[in-house]
């Protein structure tokens, strides 16, 4: 079987807020129909948008209605990273930074809610 592209697909009731933060934090641009946002990177599909116009966003961690996926993202600057999504529109949810470990994450939520983590390796 050929796949010729991955896309994560995000549901959201704004469609425009929600894939210009994408199409932001990726370095991309937004193909933009009625009720289907692309997010394409370097001409390729990356992230897709639908409108979900009773989209409820998630509360993370086991909230109600809970978390059904997240995206990692490994980066190599956190502290651009951080200034990057948060200028974007991402919300702050979490630290996870235990000193010890190699590995470090945050939290954020983007426009619609979706939570999605930035990840670096502390080198410990």
């Amino acid at each position: 079987m050929r796949i010729d592209h991955r896309v994560v697909v995000f549901d959201a009731a704004d469609l425009d807020t929600e894939s210009r933060f994408w199409a932001g934090v990726l370095g991309g641009t937004v193909d933009a129909e009625d009720d289907w946002h692309m997010v394409l990177v370097d001409g390729r599909p990356s992230v897709g948008v639908q409108l979900a116009p009773d989209h409820v966003p998630p509360v993370w961690p086991d909230g109600q209605p809970p978390q059904q996926i997240h995206l990692d993202l490994w980066v190599p600057d956190i502290e651009e990273a951080r200034a990057t999504v948060t200028a974007l529109g991402a919300t702050v949810l979490a630290s996870a930074d235990d000193g010890v470990s190699a590995d470090a994450f945050e939290v954020y939520a983007d426009p619609a809610g979706h939570p999605f983590c930035l990840c670096w390796v502390t080198g410990r």
